[in-house]
């Protein structure tokens, strides 16, 4: 069997619309529109954590985040989860991961040290852009070490505290960290974090073009802050982006200095620039797979760990209660060789556990026990497939359901949370309390607890006792 090649293109903080192929005629995807043409878009597809750690183990070990005992940052990644460089290895992939990881916390350690292998055969991790000295500074000292001033986007607070408590002497030029706007990336544009991972990925697959291979492209962008080349800022003028619809109630809370219009428009244009980059930089991924031959039997995916709330709810970045602006992302495949009728939008419901199995399927590979999610090949090959009833959410303290029509929250302190997405897409008015809602929220309850016991994974036994 000639099994397929992997492309993985795996974003952080995308919101599922912040694509023009998924209805948004603002922002400017060229490429990632060419692959939605000519492959599958999955326009429900939910990821099972809020946040970049265990949303990363998660999708890649097809396992729920409680599972894991992953629920939260800043756990690091177990060495013998099996996840899926371990899944393809013995079947002669050769694996990659350049970029963006995060298996491991990146505030309390030096970037410069071994990172586990997690069975990947070749790294070049770089979980933020520009703080560390890692594999991202590594490479643009040795092509212009006169533009390593302009690469941090500026210093996380929880490592700031960390070099101060552990008198770590930082070398590194910071800027001030996340301003509420848009801001040109101050080095020249080549020199980008993106353009590291597009140039290495590159490299990756004409290095291993005779061979069979897995590559995980880990771009950082469009995390905060919204960095980006002004030549990708300028496709957009800020003037003309759209505001979030907020309730009046909600509406009332902002002032000049809070949620502003222009703060608003600001912040979107330079998250949609984010994207734009990178989009530039999937076409170029894409036009190297053709020029190598690799095109007809790579499967290309593109998907993200989570969403940004990009002003919805009064909020930036990402976490609970896992609205669809979080936990709905992009997510695409393109497999020349392997989809039957490129082209179509897929609605119904897919959670991230899935792509693995699917993957190991498509490669004509066993699926190992441990995998939690369900393979969607027949959707891939436009037979019958209907997807989920629901999709799950696991963070510590609290879950979440996302049905076709409603989305169910429950904490440990026991509130809930009941939306009906029909009449209130963005999640604002909270249903549990209304008493013609309470078979709705009995129904909703019901499913969280079977979904609960459902995905429960004891330990194996030996024998019988």
């Amino acid at each position: 069997m000639n099994r397929p090649n992997i492309l993985l293109i795996y974003t952080d903080q995308q919101r599922w619309d912040a694509l023009r192929a998924n209805g948004n005629s603002e922002i400017l995807t060229p490429n990632l529109d060419r692959l939605a043409a000519e492959g599958v878009n999955l326009s429900h597809y939910f990821v099972q954590n809020p946040i970049c750690m265990p949303s990363r183990i998660s999708f890649l070990s097809g396992q729920y985040p409680s599972t894991l005992g992953i629920t939260h940052m800043a756990v690091p990644v177990p060495e013998d989860v099996v996840t899926l460089p371990k899944l393809v290895k013995n079947y002669g992939y050769v694996t990659g991961n350049i970029g963006k990881l995060h298996f491991l916390p990146h505030s309390n350690r030096d970037h410069r040290d071994i990172h586990p292998s997690y069975d990947f055969d070749h790294l070049e991790i770089s979980d933020e852009p520009g703080c560390y000295e890692d594999a991202y500074r590594a490479w643009v000292r040795a092509k212009e070490p006169d533009q390593l001033e302009h690469l941090s986007l500026g210093l996380p607070p929880a490592a700031e505290d960390y070099y101060r408590i552990m008198g770590v002497k930082d070398e590194v030029t910071h800027p001030e960290r996340e301003p509420k706007h848009a801001a040109a990336f101050p080095g020249r544009d080549h020199l980008t974090h993106s353009a590291f991972v597009a140039e290495q990925t590159e490299s990756f697959m004409e290095q291993h073009r005779e061979d069979t291979w897995l590559c995980i492209a880990g771009f950082y962008s469009p995390h905060t802050p919204w960095v980006a080349p002004q030549r990708f800022l300028d496709l957009y003028d800020p003037e003309k982006l759209s505001l979030p619809h907020y309730p009046p109630r909600i509406n009332q809370m902002r002032s000049d200095t809070h949620f502003s219009d222009k703060e608003l428009r600001s912040v979107k244009q330079g998250y949609y620039a984010m994207i734009s980059e990178v989009d530039y930089y999937v076409g170029k991924l894409l036009d190297r797979l053709e020029e190598l031959g690799l095109s007809d039997n790579t499967i290309v995916l593109f998907t993200s760990d989570h969403g940004e709330y990009l002003g919805d709810h009064l909020r930036y970045q990402k976490g609970y209660p896992g609205e669809d602006c979080i936990s709905r992302v992009p997510c695409i495949v393109r497999w020349p060789r392997g989809i039957a009728e490129p082209g179509r939008k897929f609605d119904g419901l897919v959670e991230a556990v899935d792509v693995l199995p699917t993957l190991l399927e498509c490669a004509g590979i066993p699926i190992h026990q441990s995998l939690q999610g369900e393979s969607f090949r027949r959707l891939l090959r436009n037979e019958s497939f209907e997807g989920k009833e629901e999709a799950l959410m696991e963070f510590h303290g609290w879950k979440n359901i996302r049905t076709k029509h409603h989305r169910y929250v429950c904490e440990s302190d026991g509130k809930e949370s009941l939306f009906d997405l029909r009449m209130d897409p963005m999640q604002y008015m909270n249903l549990a309390d209304e008493p013609e809602h309470r078979e709705l929220l009995q129904e909703m309850r019901k499913r969280m607890l079977v979904r609960t016991l459902q995905v429960e994974r004891p330990l194996p036994r030996t024998w019988v006792y």
